[in-house]
C-alpha cells in the first residue's frame, strides 16, 4: 500500500480511579486521517479539516509522533498526513492522542507493521508530551491497543490490555468550554495521605477485576475517584448535578473524562446509556452552555482502517 485512511478513536482516560494509568477507546467518536508514503524523508502535514491547528510538523502532535516513528526505523522515505479533525482540542476525550496514535499506526501499517503496539505507544507519547508537557500513555495506549488498557509501569513502559464486557456502553457529554490538560494538571495535589491511596488503589483493583469478570456491579462500585475528581470537578459547570442525575438514570458510575471538561458515564446496555444521555441533556440544558453528547460502545480495535 502507498496510502491508507484510518479512524482514530476518541478515548476516556483515568476512568475515575486510574489517574494516568487507565483508559478506554470509544467507537462512535474519532478523527479520520489519510497517510501516504513519499520518497522525501520526513513528515509533511498537508491538510487539516475541522479545527485550526498548525501544519508545521514540529508544532503538530501527529508530526512529532511521526518523527519519533521515523527516528527509530530504517525506512528511508517519509509520509504525508491529512487530518479530518472531529475531536475538539481541550475536550477531555483524547484529541491529541487520536492524532498521535493515528499517525504512527497508519505509518506502521503502510510499512508492514515493523513496530509492536508497545513501541507505537512510545512514539505516540511524544505527541502527548508536546500537547501537555507530560508524555503520558493513558489515552494513546487504548487508542492503539483498543478496549481498556492499564499502564502498569512507565519506566520501563508496560501496557496491559483488559477485557471489555460485551454490554458496556459509555455516555459522554462535552460542554463547549476548553480546559487545557497542562493547566488542569497544575492544580492537582502532588502528595496523598496513605488513607486516600488505599481507597484509590482498592477501587482500581476492583475495576480491573470487574472488567475481567464482566461483573457490572463491581465495576459500578469501583468507579470512584478520591484523588483528582474533588479538585478538577470545580472547573466543570454542573458536574455534581450531571453525576447525580446520571446515577439516578441507571449509570454504573460517572466521572471526569481525562482532564475535562467532558464527563463520562458507563452503563450496562445501550438503552440505559441513552437514558443517561437524556438525563445529561436535561441537566445541561438549564445551564446555558452549549454541549455535545455521545453514546458509544467501547472500541476494542483501536485505530482501524476505513
Amino acid at each position: 500500500m502507498e496510502e491508507i485512511k484510518v479512524f482514530c478513536p476518541a478515548t476516556i482516560a483515568n476512568v475515575s480511579c486510574g489517574f494516568d494509568v487507565l483508559g478506554l477507546a470509544l467507537d462512535s467518536i474519532g478523527d479520520e486521517m489519510i497517510v501516504r508514503k513519499t520518497d522525501e524523508k520526513g513528515i509533511k502535514i498537508t491538510k487539516i479539516l475541522g479545527q485550526d491547528l498548525p501544519l508545521e510538523t514540529e508544532k503538530n502532535v501527529s508530526g512529532v509522533a511521526g518523527l519519533a516513528f521515523l527516528e527509530h526505523g530504517d525506512y528511508q522515505g517519509g509520509f504525508e498526513i491529512e487530518i479530518d479533525k472531529r475531536i475538539k482540542p481541550g475536550s477531555g476525550i483524547g484529541s491529541s492522542a487520536a492524532s498521535s496514535a493515528g499517525a504512527v499506526c497508519a505509518m506502521n501499517e503502510l510499512l508492514g507493521r515493523p513496530f509492536s503496539n508497545l513501541e507505537l505507544t512510545q512514539f505516540a507519547m511524544q505527541g502527548e508530551k508536546l500537547a501537555s508537557s507530560v508524555a503520558h500513555a493513558d489515552n494513546v495506549a487504548p487508542a492503539i491497543y483498543g478496549g481498556f488498557t492499564l499502564v502498569r509501569s512507565y519506566e520501563p513502559l508496560d501496557i496491559v490490555s483488559i477485557p471489555t464486557p460485551d454490554e458496556l456502553f459509555a455516555t459522554v457529554i462535552h460542554p463547549q468550554i476548553e480546559i487545557k490538560t497542562s493547566d488542569s494538571r497544575k492544580i492537582l495535589k502532588t502528595k496523598l495521605t496513605l488513607e486516600t491511596g488505599i481507597r484509590q488503589w482498592g477501587n482500581l483493583g476492583g475495576l480491573v477485576a470487574g472488567l475481567f469478570q464482566s461483573d457490572y456491579d463491581l465495576i459500578g462500585r469501583s468507579l470512584e475517584d478520591h484523588v483528582v475528581e474533588p479538585i478538577r470537578s470545580i472547573l466543570i459547570p454542573g458536574f455534581d448535578a450531571i453525576k447525580q442525575n446520571a446515577m439516578e438514570a441507571g449509570a454504573l458510575g460517572c466521572g471526569i473524562s481525562g482532564s475535562g471538561p467532558s464527563i463520562f458515564a458507563l452503563s450496562k446496555g445501550e438503552t440505559t446509556a441513552q437514558k443517561v444521555a437524556e438525563s445529561m441533556r436535561k441537566t445541561y440544558g438549564s445551564i446555558g452552555i452549549d454541549f455535545d453528547i455521545h453514546v458509544s460502545k467501547v472500541n476494542t480495535q483501536g485505530v482501524k482502517p476505513l
